[in-house]
């Protein structure tokens, strides 16, 4: 008995439309083991697709996310290389570890803002995504980096007492705004940096002031202070507790400060909590010529999306930490007991500022060594960095790499996208985007790198976060 033509059709059909799918996200998956990856969209594009008009999402609800140097954002400073921005990445993570290991005593409690050295040094990652939101009354635009591994919001203010870095956004001026107000420094609202910023506040006459510092001393130091915070047209926050940065040095790449999306008190999830029940999500697009987006609240958290339990981190309260179980690395799971991202007690975490996802060192071997089996028909390239595993792909045209998933509890699978297990210095140095912690105890980290194109779904009043593939091109 033969097939029925109108099946054949059928299928056809379908698999046409996953060919076109596939084309335009850049790499085709030649099954669920593998991703064929087109070698030639491993190149830049310095043209900036716009995926809000494209996935028809409602402007009134999200908030565009763009990275910080790529065409979306289109700011005219020096772009770092690759190799700088790993370099900064393990400047962020070296930080977490310290933090984590209570050793980050950075001898910054009690300093007011006209004491505090200039230094310079990498702030939160280099490979920092870009979100812009209204401040003030009238409304003035500006671009912060999101964060979810911060948790004070904070902008450059004028007058800049000490110092203000250069930033694509004018500087805000809070005596233009008629809904400003500085906090009182003999509040216990004051008195609640002390867990947001790790440092004691001081006073500057009646106002209190606030000092935070990050990796190898970038810093913001100035008024704590309550303002209008407008998200959306459909989403404006009276009296929004946020530092007016006055003294501010370091590598924040021309955005005007922080978002600050960690789970203390003082985070933004937590002063809305209210209104979204401490409910974001993100989605980071496949390359720094697309758009991704920030949204809060449940309504539009798609039904794909599969949740796991979050976990809080020795140390680290504000972290949000979730439960690794194992890796499959071309359809097959690696043999790494559940222990080893446990090793220490410290567990693991998800973390937006980090690019680059950092694995015990028995873990991480055991990837690279699965990764390396089934990519030995690629001749390998020199390091690059702390990317130990590299490739040469200028001889192809395409290139097939295997499928990496990663395991939680609760059952849930997430599986990497292509663009998610690779990083890349042109297309003659492509490397597996995963590296090893110098310790077993050290935190695993899950980058921003790997979270590309997943809808990440933040609740922290139920105490779980949630993955669903496909949430931005």
């Amino acid at each position: 008995m033969g097939i029925p033509p109108t099946f054949l059709s059928a299928n056809k059909l379908l698999f046409c439309l996953c060919l076109i799918v596939y084309s335009l996200e850049g790499f085709s998956s030649a099954d669920q083991h593998t991703h064929t990856i087109h070698v030639a969209t491993l190149l830049p594009s310095s043209v900036c697709t716009s995926s809000a008009a494209a996935q028809g999402w409602d402007i009134n609800s999200s908030i565009s996310l763009v990275h910080k140097h790529g065409p979306c954002y289109q700011l005219h400073q020096h772009k770092p290389t690759p190799a700088e921005i790993l370099l900064q990445d393990q400047g962020r993570v070296k930080s977490i570890h310290l933090k984590l290991a209570n050793a980050n005593n950075l001898g910054f409690t009690n300093a007011k803002h006209t004491d505090l050295p200039a230094k310079d040094g990498s702030v939160v990652g280099s490979g920092n995504y870009i979100v812009t939101v209204g401040l003030g009354t009238p409304k003035k635009d500006l671009s912060l980096m999101f964060d979810t591994g911060s948790d004070l919001t904070w902008t450059q203010c004028q007058p800049c007492v000490r110092f203000c870095y250069k930033q694509k956004d004018p500087i805000f001026s809070p005596s233009l705004s008629s809904t400003y107000s500085n906090v009182s420094c003999s509040s216990t609202t004051c008195t609640s940096l002390n867990s947001a910023t790790g440092n004691s506040p001081s006073c500057s006459s009646s106002a209190c002031v606030y000092g935070i510092q990050y990796g190898d001393s970038s810093f913001s130091v100035g008024l704590f202070a309550k303002e209008k915070l407008t998200l959306t047209s459909r989403d404006v926050f009276n009296n929004f507790l946020f530092g007016c940065g006055q003294n501010n040095q370091g590598l924040f790449g021309g955005a005007a400060g922080l978002l600050g999306l960690g789970r203390d008190k003082l985070s933004l999830p937590s002063q809305t909590a209210l209104k979204y029940k401490k409910i974001f999500s993100y989605c980071l697009p496949s390359s720094p010529s697309s758009t991704g987006f920030l949204r809060f609240g449940s309504a539009r958290i798609s039904k794909s999306v599969k949740f796991t339990t979050l976990s809080t981190i020795p140390q680290g309260e504000s972290l949000y930490g979730i439960n690794i179980v194992g890796i499959s690395v071309g359809g097959k799971k690696l043999s790494i007991s559940a222990s080893v991202f446990t090793s220490g007690g410290t567990g693991a975490i998800i973390d937006s500022g980090t690019v680059i996802t950092r694995l015990p060192p028995t873990a991480y071997s055991a990837l690279r060594s699965a990764f390396r089996r089934q990519m030995k028909q690629y001749p390998m390239a020199q390091p690059l960095s702390i990317l130990d595993t590299c490739y040469d792909f200028s001889k192809y045209s395409s290139v097939r790499i295997p499928a990496i998933s990663f395991l939680f509890s609760r059952g849930v699978g997430v599986p990497i996208t292509a663009t998610g297990i690779l990083y890349d210095n042109g297309i003659s140095q492509v490397c597996l985007a995963f590296a090893g912690n110098s310790d077993e105890s050290d935190v695993t980290i899950f980058g921003n790198t790997q979270q590309k194109t997943l809808e990440v779904v933040y609740d922290g009043a139920r105490g779980r976060i949630g993955f669903g593939t496909g949430g931005c091109p």
